[in-house]
């Protein structure tokens, strides 16, 4: 498995699937340069890939690719074993993005010479997201592989912990999903107040992007920048003192990241 200047393997990629999340990592990479003819994308629709990429509703009468990856709902997992059963060979590399599917029903459903679990979140399609990543023994060669997609995405993290995975998912697989929640809710208080609706969604957004970029270069935690936000006796301090009173801030996050987990383990448990 041999890697070219831009950093991607040289070998063919095949996406099973290619929904909201497969498709931003698919523009992703080929924005960062991976040939868009190296990439056969299968799907029920056949429609909605870049251009230039092979568009299939059937699985090529071909040798296995180098490397696949299933871009498809958990649901959808033994319709994929299906599909793929008569491939000619095995992949070097198998890349699941199924929310809490194991590395056990995979390997119990695929051959592969390694897989391994990826979790990517939205920003991945602009290069700002945030990617985990589980194997267990896979070679040196593997791991560089899988690397070598996930770069391009934003920052990525090897999990040790299988049994840690589901948590990774909920805090930065779905956390996008409560950060958009929540510059709704801070654009809809302003609003409250009597700003104009437009006006401050706008403000919430652009605070958001600005103290996030502060946060990501900063030396110290987001908590002694809320601090140092927090001048005593000031407005500031006034309004976390909401937020912090009784730690309910906390708490409603850690209800809803369990929530996700709860959900994740459950979707792990079906797809057994």
């Amino acid at each position: 498995m041999g890697f070219p200047v831009n950093g991607f393997p040289t070998c063919p990629l095949w996406l099973i699937g290619c929904g909201n999340m497969g498709g931003a990592m698919l523009r992703r990479w080929i924005a960062a340069g991976l040939d868009p003819a190296s990439v056969t994308v299968i799907t029920r629709s056949g429609k909605g890939v870049p251009d230039g990429v092979r568009s299939l509703t059937a699985l090529p009468d071909e040798d296995a690719p180098g490397t696949l990856m299933l871009a498809l709902k958990p649901q959808q997992i033994d319709a994929a074993r299906a599909l793929l059963a008569p491939m000619k060979g095995a992949p070097k590399l198998l890349l699941s993005i199924l929310a809490g599917v194991d590395h056990a029903a995979l390997a119990g459903r695929f051959e592969a010479d390694a897989i391994v679990r990826a979790m990517p979140n939205l920003p991945v399609a602009i290069g700002k997201g945030v990617t985990s990543l589980y194997t267990p023994g896979a070679s040196a060669e593997a791991t560089t592989a899988a690397e070598a997609f996930a770069a391009p995405l934003g920052h990525y993290e090897w999990i040790a912990d299988e049994a840690h995975f589901d948590a990774v998912t909920a805090l930065a697989g779905c956390g996008p999903g409560f950060v958009f929640r929540f510059a709704d809710a801070l654009a809809k208080a302003g609003a409250a107040l009597g700003l104009p609706a437009d006006q401050a969604a706008r403000l919430a957004i652009a605070t958001l992007e600005g103290s996030a970029i502060m946060a990501a270069d900063a030396d110290v935690s987001p908590a002694v920048l809320a601090d140092r936000v927090a001048s005593p006796g000031g407005s500031t301090r006034e309004g976390m003192n909401v937020l912090d009173r009784d730690d309910a801030l906390v708490a409603l996050l850690t209800e809803t990241l369990a929530a996700s987990e709860r959900r994740n383990a459950e979707m792990a448990a079906a797809a057994r």
